[in-house]
């Protein structure tokens, strides 16, 4: 099968079972550009391996440092079988040309909610905003109750920003974190957001005030990223 070459993802696409998300550090803008050429090379020149990945994506964290990978798995045991059969010659290869990355570790997930502005004509994301929430231990209910409770404030905000295109919460398969993967039109676009009056992005509601008390919350971070390739298979 060959490889489909696009920019960003189909995050709600069917069938997928596992989300996996992970970090690379490549230092300079310059080896984030070399990396991902050296991904998408190491990728195209090979067929897409038909055991249950359908897709792999990477955003260059806007930081100039960092890249994100977000790939999408039909289950756990697909993911085995790509690493016993794939995935050492194609990091061997990436890591001949762009030596020194260094992988920061790989967390799991599974799909919970989405929510996708109606606009008349679809838009492109020109940044991927990801929300990443730490809860003080293992809870699956309380992942999903704080989601819900982000929904619902959502739903009630009268005055959403602009440039938002899309939000994915993602819950950790391990109880202890939520990640939003969050597409906007433009990095300069989530910058006003976050700067317009009031406490970040949503209004000074009962509602938004509910999402940032909400028990159990241990941290959290905001990263910006450009996404740069989607691979899967043709």
């Amino acid at each position: 099968m060959s490889v489909h070459l696009s920019t960003v993802p189909d995050i709600t696409r069917p069938g997928v079972g596992l989300v996996l998300v992970s970090t690379w550090r490549v230092g300079t803008p310059e080896r984030q550009r070399a990396t991902v050429d050296a991904i998408t090379r190491a990728w195209r020149s090979r067929e897409w391996p038909d055991v249950g990945l359908l897709s792999y994506s990477v955003c260059t964290g806007n930081d100039g440092d960092t890249l994100r990978h977000y790939s999408q798995w039909r289950d756990r045991e697909a993911y085995d079988a790509f690493t016993r059969a794939f995935r050492d010659e194609r990091n061997a290869e990436i890591d001949a040309a762009v030596p020194g990355i260094e992988r920061l570790g790989l967390r799991s997930y599974e799909l919970y909610r989405s929510g996708t502005r109606a606009e008349a004509e679809p838009r492109v994301p020109g940044c991927v905003v990801l929300v990443e929430v730490e809860f003080e231990g293992p809870d699956t209910e309380r992942q999903k109750g704080w989601v819900d409770a982000v929904f619902d404030a959502l739903g009630t905000d009268p005055g959403t920003p602009p440039g938002g295109i899309s939000a994915h919460f993602h819950l950790s398969t391990d109880g202890t974190h939520v990640l939003n993967y969050a597409e906007w039109e433009s990095e300069q676009a989530h910058i006003a957001a976050l700067d317009a009056p009031g406490n970040g992005v949503g209004s000074a509601t009962e509602q938004w005030q509910r999402v940032r008390s909400y028990p159990g919350v241990k941290g959290g971070s905001v990263t910006r990223y450009t996404p740069a390739i989607s691979l899967s298979g043709g």
